[in-house]
């Protein structure tokens, strides 16, 4: 394989295009002189690692308002004017680009179907193409998912244009095929690759530890992945600060995504509490996280990968809303006892404490073990080369 398309909608947060990033790098380790280019519209592409022999192509921007509704972001169009500049874009990039394979995240026809004229292209004119489906363990409810994709008539679509459907996640956790009720035509692309294990960080937990300026002090580092809707978590957070055990210390990385006005309380909540210290964004989460005893976070794709490649443990707060993908994950991984979970709806300073003060007492003498199978990227690089 010498070029890869990927197509990544990226309309919410940073968990799409993170995800899409590390399964690229490493496909660009294993394929000598491949040639990567990535369809995103991911506002913050730009201030991610990008790897030698990658580029990408930026579509316009789009804001998920619901779970399956879509609003323009920046551009100032309306959605239908700016879907068909984004579906052209993507047909010109695979004509000029010609790749061998076409990975799409998620969505088989794209958001409000700009890959169809696209897959109808490759199917005419580049047979040769092949095209594969990327899901992560879990899209939504059985219900709504089921719903959307009778609606948009995916199955179909499925057994028409993909040649397989790579499945980031485990059957243990979540079996698709049963859950979402797949046909025999469709459930014959499917394959489980496990969840991805994540690259070490860029620095090691001790020299981490000393520019934070902790000696044996234990560190919970809190996390709302992207930051658009998790302030909730972090004000509940430092509202029990005052009931940490003594010495604890704690990092918020709030995400890129979250508004001004809740940055603003964050600033005010550092000069409050010396123990607190806040940072937008890092590159470098796998790095900050193994500096950490317990982590506090939201339930994304990648933020559980991190805590379960680390073997860390961890209080997981899931998204409930628009989607609950977030809430099944939690709670079917808990269950397996890889991580405490707290529905939002229960949350309080009161019981988050409670329950953080049994993990750091825990983390001292339990590390955290897993018995998840983490061997997504070698199968997925194995997988694409039998094409």
């Amino acid at each position: 394989m010498k070029r890869l398309l990927v197509y990544s909608h990226d309309t919410y947060g940073l968990g799409n295009i993170r995800r899409m990033l590390s399964i690229c790098t490493d496909l660009i380790k294993h394929f000598k002189g491949l040639s990567v280019l990535v369809i995103s519209s991911s506002p913050m592409i730009h201030a991610l690692r990008i790897p030698n022999r990658l580029d990408y192509l930026k579509l316009p921007c789009l804001n998920r308002s619901e779970a399956e509704g879509y609003t323009v972001k920046f551009l100032g169009t309306g959605i239908d004017e700016t879907i068909k500049l984004r579906t052209q874009l993507i047909r010109s990039a695979v004509a000029s680009f010609q790749p061998e394979i076409f990975l799409i995240d998620k969505k088989p026809f794209g958001i409000k179907n700009e890959l169809k004229e696209t897959l109808e292209y490759i199917e005419s004119d580049l047979p040769a193409t092949k095209i594969v489906l990327l899901l992560r363990d879990i899209l939504d409810s059985p219900e709504s998912t089921l719903k959307v994709w009778r609606k948009n008539r995916y199955f179909k679509i499925i057994e028409r244009f993909y040649d397989l459907v790579l499945v980031v996640g485990t059957s243990e956790v979540f079996n698709i095929i049963e859950e979402y009720r797949f046909p025999k035509a469709a459930a014959k692309k499917v394959r489980f690759c496990g969840y991805i294990a994540r690259e070490r960080g860029r620095r090691t937990r001790r020299a981490i530890r000393r520019e934070l300026g902790l000696e044996d002090d234990p560190l919970v580092l809190v996390t709302p992945g992207g930051g658009q809707d998790g302030y909730k978590l972090l004000e509940t957070y430092i509202a029990g600060l005052a009931s940490l055990p003594e010495g604890v210390k704690s990092l918020v990385i709030s995400g890129p995504e979250m508004p001004e006005p809740y940055r603003a309380r964050l600033s005010e909540a550092i000069v409050r509490y010396p123990s607190l210290r806040v940072l937008d964004f890092t590159e470098d989460m796998m790095g900050y996280m193994d500096a950490s005893d317990v982590v506090v976070a939201m339930g994304g794709y990648n933020t559980v990968c991190e805590i379960l490649t680390l073997k860390k443990r961890a209080i997981i707060v899931p998204r409930v809303k628009p989607v609950e993908e977030q809430a099944i994950r939690a709670e079917r991984m808990a269950a397996l006892n890889l991580f405490r979970t707290l529905h939002p709806d229960r949350l309080s300073p009161q019981l988050l404490t409670s329950v953080l003060t049994e993990e750091l007492a825990a983390s001292a003498t339990a590390p955290w073990t897993t018995q998840l199978d983490m061997g997504a990227l070698p199968r997925i690089a194995k997988l694409l080369a039998s094409l």
